[in-house]
């Protein structure tokens, strides 16, 4: 099997900030027992801005972005080097992979990203991927590496996704503040709890939460993928969270439905920057005949979005149904609401948002 592992910042670094080598040394001693196995295995590790912090003796984690790229270039090597020894260890020979969203939008990017990792592992490699957080302002401003971590599975058409954390899985309430809280086991494709608004993280070390993993699970699923949250800290977890073993982690199963990896982006990953509200006709026509979305349709626009910026497409009772992105700025799109094609100034492209750039996510 093709394993993709993700393992979040609070779960390699210890209470100071500082990188844990006793975390990351179990860590590639699973990865290692997986190896022996026959499995491929791909790791997604956060922990360089983390790691700079410590290393420059920060009491805490700065906000400012110019700030957190240059603790990420200095975490990262330190970050990587813990992973290199201990890999080498156990005979196996770790790779740094440093992506960036472009990665998954750009159909060359993405096709050469997914070619370097696929060789890789055909070399035998263990390779160790997080955002390239220097450089990529984007996403160290909102991101975390769940929503990477889906979109590699899908790269590298991972059989299973293993989200690694601090809480044994998915709760119906949080378990630190509700202690009636009952576990999760299994959650289908089509449960609602994929769509939920869950906590983001409650910690000054990491940036990500049960909301980006829920996230990542819903891209991974739409991918084919299943994945699993579970503790980084449970014996053998990697091995048992393959297994299904009861109590390893919640488990999301894959869906029937499968998107193209820059679809995928656009549906989960991006950040969107307006709302389009739209008829009960034009809802009709990209739900059901796959069309682009045209001006005619639009009833409202919300947002102060520019040209390739993603958006979210709602009905007019409020209802997210589809995302994409658009062809024209806010003040355009104002400006051409419910007027047809004939219409619209020269320049004005007819779709606000084309076929190829949206995704309907209505089940």
């Amino acid at each position: 099997m093709r394993i993709v592992v993700k393992i979040g910042t609070t779960s390699v670094t210890g209470d100071d900030g500082a990188i844990s080598r006793s975390a990351i040394s179990a860590l590639c001693a699973q990865v290692a027992q997986l190896r022996a196995q026959g499995h491929e295995v791909l790791v997604v590790s956060s922990g360089a801005v983390a790691g700079g912090v410590a290393a420059l003796g920060m009491s805490r984690r700065p906000t400012d972005t110019l700030t957190l790229q240059a603790l990420a270039a200095v975490g990262q090597s330190r970050l990587m080097q813990e992973y290199n020894q201990l890999l080498h260890e156990h005979a196996l020979v770790g790779a740094q992979v440093l992506l960036v969203p472009n990665d998954f939008i750009d159909r060359n990017q993405y096709l050469h990203a997914r070619q370097t990792l696929l060789r890789l592992l055909e070399l035998g490699c263990v390779p160790v991927i997080n955002e390239n957080d220097a450089i990529a302002s984007d996403e160290i401003r909102f991101g975390d590496n769940d929503r990477i971590a889906a979109l590699v599975a899908h790269s590298v058409a991972a059989d299973v996704l293993i989200l690694l954390t601090d809480i044994a899985g998915l709760y119906t309430s949080d378990p630190n503040v509700n202690p009636d809280a009952k576990f999760i086991e299994q959650v289908a494709s089509d449960d609602p709890l994929l769509s939920v608004n869950a906590s983001a993280s409650s910690t000054a070390r990491g940036s990500g939460g049960m909301a980006s993993k829920l996230a990542a699970a819903r891209i991974a699923s739409w991918s084919g993928v299943r994945t699993v949250i579970a503790h980084s800290e449970r014996p053998d977890v990697l091995t048992q969270a393959l297994a299904q073993t009861e109590g390893a982690g919640t488990q999301f199963l894959p869906h029937d439905r499968q998107l193209s990896a820059r679809k995928l982006w656009i549906a989960f990953a991006a950040q969107h920057s307006g709302v389009i509200v739209v008829d009960d006709g034009a809802k009709m026509a990209i739900t059901t005949r796959k069309t682009s979305l045209l001006h005619a349709g639009v009833v409202e626009v919300h947002g102060d979005f520019a040209i390739g910026d993603t958006v979210e497409i709602t009905d007019l009772a409020n209802s997210v149904i589809a995302r994409g992105m658009v062809s024209v700025d806010a003040v355009q799109a104002s400006a051409a609401a419910g007027r047809k094609s004939a219409e619209l100034p020269d320049g004005v492209p007819a779709e606000i948002v084309h076929r190829d750039d949206l995704v309907v996510l209505l089940d």
